[in-house]
């Protein structure tokens, strides 16, 4: 049975609360390629140039104190390469997975939220 939806919904962005939107929109910028949207110091987002893919960065008074229940997954044919090019732009590594059928690598932006390097699958084009 297809379950049908609560309403005309569609998602429209992923928000990540932060103290410091600017800098986090540039980083997150930075390591996807994606185009500034809007920019001031409580909200500023980024976009796919076809708008497709939404992240917002919202200023919060509060710092992040445990791990994240969202996270965001990259992708790329050589996560270890990738990872170590993301540490050289502030990222900072906290954990490899050891398993062969499953590789990824945890990374954390500037402000210590989690996101995740995955291998990208073969058929991935």
């Amino acid at each position: 049975m297809t379950e049908m939806p609560v309403a005309d919904l569609r998602v429209y962005s992923v928000v990540i609360d932060c103290a410091d939107p600017r800098t986090l929109a540039a980083f997150w910028r930075r390591i996807t390629g994606l185009e500034q949207g809007t920019l001031d110091d409580e909200w500023c987002s980024i976009h796919s140039a076809d708008g497709r893919i939404r992240i917002g960065f919202q200023q919060v008074p509060e710092p992040k104190t445990v791990k994240n229940r969202l996270h965001l997954d990259l992708s790329s044919k050589d996560e270890e390469t990738a990872a170590t090019a993301l540490e050289a732009v502030g990222a900072t590594r906290l954990w490899v997975s050891e398993d062969p059928d499953d590789p990824f690598v945890v990374l954390a932006d500037p402000e210590g939220n989690e996101f995740c390097v995955v291998r990208a699958p073969a058929d991935a084009g």
